[in-house]
């Protein structure tokens, strides 16, 4: 973590920290670090450590979420898409954490199609807590079960993906609404006849947004 701040600090630039920051809804303070800079930097803060486990990885991710400035959340971001495939499925509550804390699209949608997708690719009984999850209150948690079979291709369950886009189809939020067509667009690219069948189908339950995301490239 000193290594991390000192190395992401040194190389902050406070005129595209504005600008970042006004694009995303001044969600939070930002360096101002690109990017492609930002990995590149990222690499010499991990280079000669080991591989984190467990343990590691919900310390610097907690750690990181702390930080007021949004870089350090992506340099954890980044570390738990890396080895996700170390997590085991208990790791789930402290992604959730991470996906209701600061919350907006930018942490979110990497957790839920790349942290979260990961642990349940790897443990199908997590689909369970998916369940519930399209359920809460919390639209960054809608969001994140919507989305989080989005690397999934041919393993998708589309009786699950079709089911939670209608259980939220009449949901009022922009992000829901977009996150339903996302969802349908990139399943499209494994079975095109299958999202448009169901959205032909169920096109008067679906919002235009949903539908027009959903149908992009078909």
């Amino acid at each position: 973590m000193e290594r991390l701040t000192a190395t992401y600090a040194a190389a902050a630039d406070p005129t595209r920290a504005a600008q970042t920051q006004a694009y995303l809804k001044n969600v939070a303070p930002f360096l101002g670090v690109p990017a492609p800079l930002r990995r590149q930097l990222s690499r010499t803060v991990v280079a000669g450590l080991p591989r984190p486990d467990e343990a590691d990885c919900t310390a610097i991710a907690l750690r990181c979420w702390q930080l007021p400035e949004r870089e350090y959340a992506y340099f954890a971001v980044d570390l738990l898409r890396r080895h996700v495939k170390r997590l085991p499925s208990g790791f789930l509550p402290v992604a959730r954490h991470l996906v209701t804390t600061v919350s907006w699209w930018d942490t979110v949608d990497a957790l839920a199609a790349h942290v979260v997708g990961g642990l349940v690719a790897a443990d199908p009984e997590l689909r369970a807590e998916m369940d519930v999850w399209i359920e809460d209150a919390d639209l960054w948690v809608a969001r994140t079960a919507l989305l989080h079979q989005l690397r999934h291709k041919d393993t998708t369950d589309t009786e699950r993906l079709f089911g939670y886009c209608l259980r939220q189809s009449g949901h009022p939020d922009f992000f829901i609404r977009k996150a339903i067509g996302w969802s349908l667009r990139e399943y499209a690219k494994t079975d095109p006849e299958a999202v448009r069948d169901f959205v032909e189908r169920e096109r008067g339950r679906l919002a235009p947004l949903s539908v027009r995301e959903a149908l992009k490239n078909l």
